[in-house]
This record gives structure tokens, sequence and C-alpha cells, in this order.
């Protein structure tokens, strides 16, 4: 039953929005006029294009939005969860979350997966239709739990691993904030003095014609340069963009990109430690669902988010189908730290994976926090450094030739 979203007034003028699903449009302008709605707009939701249209739409999707899809549904996970350890039927449960939910888009997705329970699909197939919001390790963990009778308890270790997940990012993004802020006003303000406070300055100065010194003169090119020719910086700009977007699009660029990322100056061991708890915390939250070593491998080399690391998961994983263990391949490597090695080697000797890789999880998100406030403690003076240099030679700039005048 398609799933519609709508914008209606009510009896006393106040506009009202939500969800509501019918055979028609017909029929849901129907329902709505039957609770005193008068629609205004009604929308299809949900099912526009299937699965295959909606990876396409997510490869395009920004990452703060992606990042809010992802603390919605890690919520979602969490009531069902609760719900279902309460006794809760399956379809009951989705209704308390339809109703209960404040986001509309988060209603029309549950409504939908519940309608196709109700036809007979599977939880994890109804999930399936909906890639934007549930990926391969949600799918998968879900048809586990659904196969061994612990759907509870699986959705409530999902929660578990997708606000972990929700937390490290945040993490990452706090140690990045501030620099891009301090960076984008830093330009705001050099842009502002060579554009509008220099160029007035200057041209009081050359009035007087007077010798300007060597700072003074490169100023007064650069003023002249960006006032100049600031369209087809911008066009450059733009272009260089599309390019990067383009070259990253392709395998070697991406592969290219991906490795530079690792090898980053300062930042590159906060996204190497990152990775790295992600594929501890992945893998052993998929193990410890019950899904076999070879599918749960997998899964995580899909999820990395790195290819050059995903490709050490495929290594891996085409090394175990020989008979080779885990800790093997990824010793060799070189991308992963020996302790982790270490650490799988002694799991897989003791038959407790599961939990030694919880403990590198564990390790690296401890880690990952003591290097975010060592870039952070790293940036800021750097980066006020710099701002201070550049602002420092405008100001000299200007004032040498002050003082020449001022000494004539």
């Amino acid at each position: 039953m398609p799933v519609f979203t709508y914008k209606a007034f009510r009896e006393n003028g106040d506009t009202a929005t939500g969800v509501i699903d019918a055979d028609s449009p017909r029929e849901a302008r129907s329902k709505l006029r039957n609770q005193n709605l008068h629609v205004t707009n009604l929308e299809t939701v949900v099912q526009g294009g299937g699965a295959e249209a909606q990876k396409k739409r997510t490869r395009w999707l920004p990452k703060f939005a992606s990042r809010k899809r992802q603390v919605e549904i890690a919520l979602v996970t969490r009531q069902l969860a609760t719900l279902l350890s309460a006794g809760t039927p399956l379809n009951e449960a989705l209704k308390a979350v339809v109703e209960q939910s404040e986001s509309t888009a988060v209603q029309a997705l549950m409504r939908d997966v519940r309608e196709r329970i109700g036809q007979g699909a599977s939880f994890a197939d109804a999930l399936n239709n909906h890639p934007a919001y549930f990926g391969d390790l949600y799918v998968n963990m879900v048809r586990s739990g659904e196969a061994s009778g612990s759907l509870d308890q699986i959705l409530s270790n999902l929660a578990d691993y997708m606000h972990a997940q929700n937390r490290l990012a945040g993490k990452i993004v706090a140690a990045l904030t501030y620099p891009a802020v301090m960076v984008v006003v830093g330009l705001g303000v050099v842009t502002f003095l060579l554009g509008f406070v220099v160029p007035r300055i200057l041209d009081v100065l050359e009035k007087q014609k007077i010798a300007m010194p060597l700072p003074t003169v490169i100023l007064v090119s650069m003023t002249n340069f960006l006032r100049g020719y600031w369209p087809v910086l911008l066009v450059l700009l733009a272009a260089s963009w599309i390019g990067f977007k383009l070259f990253t699009s392709t395998e070697k660029g991406r592969y290219a990109w991906d490795g530079f990322v690792l090898r980053m100056p300062i930042l590159g061991e906060l996204f190497r430690k990152q990775a790295i708890s992600r594929f501890a915390s992945t893998l052993a939250t998929l193990l410890e669902s019950g899904l076999p070593v070879m599918e749960a491998l997998q899964i995580t080399e899909r999820i990395m988010g790195n290819v050059v690391l995903a490709e050490v998961i495929a290594k891996v994983r085409s090394r175990v189908m020989e008979g080779s263990d885990i800790s093997a391949p990824l010793k060799q490597s070189k991308l992963f730290p020996p302790v982790v090695s270490y650490m799988v080697a002694i799991g897989e000797e003791s038959g407790e994976l599961e939990s030694l890789l919880r403990k590198v999880s564990d390790s690296y998100d401890e880690e990952i926090e003591l290097t975010t406030q060592k870039v952070t403690s790293l940036i800021e003076p750097l980066m006020i450094v710099c701002m201070a240099v550049v602002v420092g030679f405008v100001v000299m700039a200007v004032l040498l030739p002050i003082l020449d005048l001022s000494n004539i």
C-alpha cells in the first residue's frame, strides 16, 4: 500500500503535516477529510525508484544528511529492541514507532516496512527495500536475528553499534570543525580587507605620489588581481572541485585519494584509527550476531568507507577461503598495526575473537579521543600563526607608506 505525506489545514485554520497510507491518492484525501483536514498538498513517498534508485541517490547525499539519517535509525532501532524485549509483537512495535516518531520521513519509512510485513515479507526483506536507511550490515543482522529467534537482542546490539559509530563520527567532526571555522573566518577577513578596506587606503596613498615600499607594492598587486579576476578565480575553484569529484569517481582516482587520506599529515593518523576501530567493532558485532566469518568479512569490507582498507579486507577474506587465519594477512598488509593482528591471533586461538575485537575497538576509541585532542592542539596554534602572518603583512604594507608620508 503506498504511503503519502500531506499538508493540510484544520478547521480552526492551523496547519497540519504528516503521513498516511492508502491504496490511492483519492483514498488518502478521503481519509484526511474524515479527520476534518483540508488537504493542500499530497505526495507519494518511500516507493520512488526502488532499492537501486535509492542507492544511487544515497551516493549524492550530503554527509550531514546521511549522519542525521543514521542517528534517527539508531533511535528507532533502540525503541524496537526495547518493545520487542518487553514482549510486544513486531507489527505493534512498528506501529508504536510510527506514532512516536517526530520525523515525517521515518514515519513514512516504518509505515512502508510495516505494510510489507503485513503482505507476507520478512522484516529483513522489508528493510532491504530501503538501502538509503538500512545497509547490508543492518539487513543481514536482522535476518540472522529472525532465523535464531533473538531479534530483540540483535536489534539491541545494532543500536549499540550505531550509537558507538555516531559518537565516533562526532569526535572526528568535532576535531575538524574548529579548523574549518577558522579557515572560513580567516578567508572572510582577508577578503574583506583586500576587497574593501585596503583599496581605499591605497587610493589615498597613490594620490600623494610617494614611492611605495616592496610590501605595499605586493599588496597592491594582490588587491588588483583579486578585484580584476575574482570571477575567473571562482570558475577555477568550481572547475577544480568538479575535476576532483570526477577523479575520485574513478577506481584509480578513489584508490589514490583514499591512500592519501591515510597518509595525510596530522589528520591521517586520526582517520586510520577511526577505520581500524570501525573494522574491529563491525566484525565483532556481526560475529556476535551469529553470522559466518566469510559473510561477516564481506559485509565489513563494504562498509569500511576507504577502498585501500577495503582491499585489505578482501585479501583477508580470500586468504581465509584458502584456509588461512585472519591475523596473518592483516599483519602482512602493514596498514593495520601489529597489536591488532596479535590481538586477533590470540582471539582466534582462544575462541574468543569477538571479545578481543571488542577490546581492540574500545582501545582505539580511547586513542581516537586522545588523538583528537592532540590534533586540535596542533591545528589551533598553527591556524592562529597563519592568520597573524597574513594580517600582520597587510597591516605592515599599509602602515609603511603612511609612516614614510608622515616623515616628509
